[in-house]
C-alpha cells in the first residue's frame, strides 16, 4: 500500500487529506467523507479505506474545514461548505491523479456525498453508510442547545465527548437542506445501514432508498454500530462496496489483469483509450500517462519521464556499485533530470539532416566526505551506465506485428 499526503485548497483555506493506493494499478478512485465532526482518521473512514485499497481501490479521505489537519474554523464551517469541500477534493484528484468514480460518505458525510454527487459528474455510484436522509437530522445531536444557539447566536456544545461552537449560521444552513437532490441522483446508489444504529436510525435508510430512483440497493450492516469500529464490519461493507460498484465503473477504469509476462520483457496496453496505459514486467505493474493539459489524465509518469528514470535509476546503481567495490564514502547521491530538444542555432551538434538534438540535462549531487578526485572518478563513472551508453550507441528499432 502506497500512502500520499494531500493538500488543496477548500472552502476556507488549506485541507490536508490522504491519498491511498494499491501496490498495483487501480481498479477506481474512491473519494470517502467522514462523519460529522469526526476526521479522515475516524476508525470507519481509515478501516474502510484501508480494505479498499486491498482490494486494489485507491481511495483519498480528507480533514473537512476546520477539523483534524485542516484549515479553517469549524464554527464557521456548515453542511453547504462540506459540500464545497468535497467538490474542491475532486478537482484536485481530477488535477493530479485521476478523477473519483465513486463516492463514499458515513454519517452526515454520506448526506453530503448526495448532495455534492451533481457537481462531480466523473463519479458513477454513490454509496452512503449510516447516512441521514436529511442533513438537518444532525441537529438532534445537540436538541437541548438550539434554544441557546438561537439567543445568543452560537453555543458551545459537546459532541462525541469533544466541544464544537454550533454558530445559529450552521442551523440556517441545515434547514435550507431537503431531499430532492436524491431523486435527481443519476447515479448507481448503494444504501448501507445497520439496524442496529443508534446515531442514525434505519429509518432514515428507507427515506433514502424510497426517494432515489433505479439503480438502487440496500445492505443491511448487521450488528454494526454506527462509527463501525469493528475492524470486521468494516472489511464487510468494503467487500460489499467493491464488488457492487464494479458493475456501474466504466470498464476502461479498471486495471488490466496482471498477466505472465516473460524475464527482461516491457508488455504495454491500453486502459483508458486515450493515453492512460498499464505497463507490465515479469514482476511489476504500474501506469504510464500524459498530463492533463495534453489531454492526459496524469495518473502516471509520461514516456519521457519513464526514460529520463531509466537513465537516473541507472546511473545512481552504477555509482553505488563502483563507490562500494572501489570503497569510496559515497554516503548518498541524488541525480536529477530534465529533457529539452534545442534547434539549429542553439546546439553545436545539429547538421542540415538533423536541424535539431534531443539535450538531456543530467545534475548530480553527492553526499560524504569526497575528496576532489573521487568526485571526478564518479563523474566518469556516471557516463558509463549502461543506459546512458545504450542511448549514446547506434538504436535500431525493429517493428513487428504481433502473431
Amino acid at each position: 500500500m502506497k500512502k500520499q499526503a494531500i493538500q488543496f485548497t477548500g472552502s476556507q483555506g488549506t485541507l490536508a487529506g490522504l491519498l491511498e493506493q494499491p501496490n498495483t494499478v487501480s481498479k477506481a478512485t474512491v473519494l470517502f467523507a467522514h462523519c460529522f465532526t469526526c476526521g479522515k482518521n475516524a476508525m470507519a473512514a481509515s478501516h474502510i479505506s484501508q480494505a479498499l485499497v486491498q482490494l486494489g481501490y485507491a481511495v483519498m479521505r480528507f480533514d473537512f474545514t476546520g477539523l483534524g489537519n485542516s484549515d479553517g474554523d469549524f464554527a464557521n464551517s456548515n453542511f453547504s461548505s462540506n459540500v464545497e469541500d468535497l467538490v474542491a477534493a475532486t478537482k484536485h484528484l481530477a488535477e493530479h491523479f485521476t478523477a473519483p468514480s465513486l463516492l463514499i460518505g458515513h454519517s452526515l458525510g454520506g448526506a453530503a456525498v448526495l448532495k455534492a454527487a451533481s457537481q462531480i459528474p466523473s463519479a458513477k455510484a454513490v454509496v452512503t453508510i449510516g447516512a441521514p436522509a436529511d442533513a438537518a437530522h444532525v441537529k438532534h445531536l445537540f436538541k437541548a442547545d438550539l434554544n441557546a444557539i438561537e439567543a445568543a447566536g452560537e453555543a458551545t456544545v459537546e459532541l462525541a465527548g469533544r466541544p464544537f461552537t454550533i454558530k445559529q449560521q450552521f442551523i440556517d444552513d441545515l434547514n435550507q437542506q431537503d431531499t430532492s437532490h436524491i431523486s435527481q441522483l443519476r447515479k448507481a446508489l448503494l444504501v448501507m445501514h445497520s439496524p442496529v444504529d443508534d446515531t442514525v436510525s434505519i429509518n432514515e435508510a428507507e427515506k433514502i432508498y424510497v426517494a432515489a430512483k433505479h439503480p438502487k440497493s440496500f445492505v443491511s450492516l448487521d450488528h454494526a454500530n454506527h462509527l463501525l469500529t469493528g475492524r470486521e464490519d468494516a472489511a464487510y461493507a468494503a467487500k460489499v462496496i467493491a464488488t457492487w460498484s464494479e458493475k456501474f465503473i466504466d470498464s476502461q477504469t479498471l486495471a488490466p489483469p496482471k498477466v505472465t509476462v516473460p524475464e527482461k520483457q516491457v508488455r504495454v496496453t491500453e486502459i483508458d483509450h486515450r493515453f492512460q496505459c498499464d505497463v507490465q514486467t515479469a514482476d511489476h505493474q504500474w501506469i504510464a500517462d500524459e498530463p492533463t493539459a495534453v489531454g492526459g489524465a496524469n495518473t502516471g509518469p509520461d514516456p519521457y519521464q519513464h526514460l529520463l528514470a531509466a537513465l537516473g535509476s541507472c546511473t545512481v546503481m552504477t555509482l553505488r556499485m563502483y563507490a562500494n567495490l572501489k570503497k569510496i564514502p559515497m554516503e548518498n547521491v541524488v541525480v536529477t533530470l530534465s529533457h529539452s530538444r534545442e534547434h539549429g542555432a542553439d546546439c553545436q551538434a545539429c547538421d542540415e539532416a538533423h536541424p535539431q538534438i534531443d539535450v538531456i540535462e543530467r545534475t548530480i549531487a553527492f553526499a560524504g566526505e569526497l575528496s576532489e578526485e573521487d568526485t571526478e572518478r564518479l563523474l566518469v563513472i556516471a557516463d558509463k551506465c549502461p543506459v546512458h551508453r545504450t542511448l549514446h550507441n547506434k538504436i535500431e528499432i525493429r517493428t513487428g506485428l504481433a502473431s
